[in-house]
């Protein structure tokens, strides 16, 4: 971690006294000018005149005992133990793009490298408990825009997040947004991504302090940096009570692109995402429409791919270790089969005929190859289309 200045160390105090009240931090330091003067004993009038919480009053009062300056340094022992790098909001490195709102984080914690807070990022979010097919999309879409030089950015939670995550650090870059402490790992079971996320080059971030337990109001607030951070939006799969629509809407408020994939219209699974689209937001079924629509709006600072694939690359996605849910793995197709397998999906299915307009191959090619997919389990049939399965 660097060297802090007493400037610096002022403000990650004044940070902890007020117990991340991103209101109350502007307000003092507005006031005061700066958090030397916020944090004297002598401000505490004016903490008073404020009406600030008088849990943050006491803590004003408390740290200027032997007791609360032990319990300050310990804070301080502990932040360099699990933190790369600290950003102040104003100083070099801070994320420009979480600048223009009010509530940006006065300060970031980062673990991993600094560099990617300021690469193009998309924001992919989604249920905690998706279908397989929609951790599957999640996969490929973040490993389809890593391959295009974006930088994946989530929230490190079960389900979409994690799949968006896998996908993209098997070939680039993933920001994880916490809503903890850099100094614990929730849920536990993602150590292992946390670790993968920086030794890719990644980071992992967060504005809460060490020891900042996982409560359940930290996570909706920490998505406005999740969508802020980022040049839109990607809802993948979500129920209505999906937390991931507070993202979207974040999203929506910051002036960024929402996008949302769609699903079956009986499907529990998307009806979050449906209501997105009635509401405004834009309906994608493959990655490269995301970055057409942030091309298109102006929304790349520079460009950032020459070509846009027309189909995602299909990739190995690691086998799950636990019972969450992840990404399926990617089949070992045979060869022979890859390009009809490749012209199937997992909802609309595709029909003989269709096939056949698509691969130089006869119905009664076909026939046999989607026989050898079925025995294989890789394909099932519904209504005289094939799907993957």
């Amino acid at each position: 971690m660097q060297q802090l200045s007493a400037s610096e160390i002022d403000q990650i105090c004044l940070w902890y006294l007020l117990q991340h009240s991103i209101s109350s931090f502007n307000k003092l330091m507005a006031h005061f000018g700066s958090a030397e003067r916020a944090i004297q004993l002598s401000a505490l009038a004016t903490w008073q005149q404020f009406k600030l919480h008088i849990r943050h009053i006491e803590r004003l009062q408390h740290f200027h005992t032997p007791q609360g300056q032990l319990e300050f340094q310990q804070c301080l022992t502990s932040i360099a133990a699990c933190c790369d790098h600290i950003l102040f909001r104003g100083h070099t490195h801070y994320p420009e793009a979480l600048l223009p709102y009010e509530d940006s984080p006065p300060i970031l914690f980062v673990a991993g490298q600094i560099d990617v807070l300021q690469q193009p990022q998309i924001a992919m979010v989604g249920s905690r408990q998706p279908s397989p097919h929609g951790a599957q999309i999640a996969f490929d879409f973040a490993h389809f825009f890593t391959d295009h030089q974006f930088v994946i950015t989530s929230g490190l939670a079960l389900g979409i997040d994690a799949a968006a995550h896998q996908g993209a650090i098997q070939q680039g870059k993933s920001i994880a947004v916490i809503g903890t402490g850099l100094d614990q790992c929730y849920p536990a079971v993602h150590h292992p991504l946390w670790q993968t996320i920086i030794q890719q080059g990644g980071a992992i971030i967060s504005e809460f302090l060490p020891h900042t337990p996982p409560a359940r109001h930290n996570f909706p607030r920490r998505n406005r940096i999740i969508s802020g951070l980022s040049l839109g939006t990607l809802v993948v799969e979500a129920g209505l009570e999906s937390g991931s629509l507070i993202t979207a809407k974040e999203a929506a408020n910051q002036g960024k692109q929402v996008f949302a994939i769609p699903g079956h219209i009986y499907s529990n699974f998307h009806q979050g995402c449906h209501q997105l689209i009635r509401e405004g937001a834009t309906l994608v079924d493959h990655p490269a429409q995301v970055i057409e629509d942030l091309s298109m709006f102006g929304q790349l600072p520079t460009p950032t791919f020459t070509q846009i694939q027309t189909t995602p690359r299909q990739t190995k996605s690691p086998q799950p270790k636990t019972t969450e849910h992840v990404a399926p793995a990617s089949p070992d197709i045979p060869a022979h089969l890859h390009a009809l397998y490749q012209c199937l999906d997992w909802s609309i299915g595709i029909s003989l005929d269709e096939l056949a307009l698509q691969l130089p191959h006869s119905i009664a090619e076909l026939n046999v190859a989607i026989v050898e997919l079925e025995l294989l389990g890789l394909c099932k049939q519904h209504a005289g289309r094939y799907l993957r399965s």
